[in-house]
């Protein structure tokens, strides 16, 4: 068993305890953190396998782009408002398997940048020109990036309404009092 492959589980093992711990967290923000190590992993294992763009990809869209969008829907729903109410001391109990998972992934992407690109694994990565990957894509699978597009727009209008709760003045009958 060489290193990279040592590596190679040490990264999946990694990806999935931070993502069991992303979904069994009772609190959101302790589990956007969970996914967001999930994600650093992921475009670890990627650079492994030789797609360093598809990396740099998994890191601006998903880790970049996604979890601002999942931070943005948690701090505008009020979905923990309750749970702020009761005064509690600040512990680093709960951060400590996201800390552990941090660092380890930070361990083996400072191992993966040192052995260089040149590491001598035997997979051959697959070369396409960045112009000519773009227009297959936008060619050919326009449809269903258009698609998942919408419905993450209906996702976030969607928890915008569930979270805006209900004020002292709006019990649902706005639109009888207009009429």
């Amino acid at each position: 068993m060489t290193i990279y492959s040592i590596i190679f589980y040490l990264l999946a093992l990694i990806i999935i305890a931070s993502t069991a711990m992303a979904i069994s967290r009772p609190r959101l923000v302790h589990a956007v953190v969970y996914l967001a190590v999930s994600f650093f992993t992921t475009a670890l294992l990627f650079y492994l396998l030789g797609a360093p763009f598809l990396a740099a990809m998994e890191v601006i869209i998903y880790a970049g782009a996604v979890m601002v969008m999942f931070l943005f829907m948690i701090m505008t729903s009020n979905l923990e408002e309750g749970r702020r109410a009761k005064k509690r001391k600040f512990s680093l109990r709960p951060w400590g398997f996201a800390v552990f998972f941090s660092a380890l992934s930070l361990l083996l992407l400072t191992v993966l940048m040192w052995a260089g690109p040149d590491h001598g694994l035997p997979l051959k990565p697959a070369m396409a020109p960045l112009l000519g990957f773009g227009a297959y894509i936008f060619r050919e699978f326009w449809f269903p990036v258009e698609v998942v597009s919408l419905l993450l727009f209906v996702a976030l209008v969607g928890a915008l309404y569930l979270g805006r709760g209900k004020s002292p003045g709006n019990n649902g009958d706005s639109a009888r009092e207009a009429s």
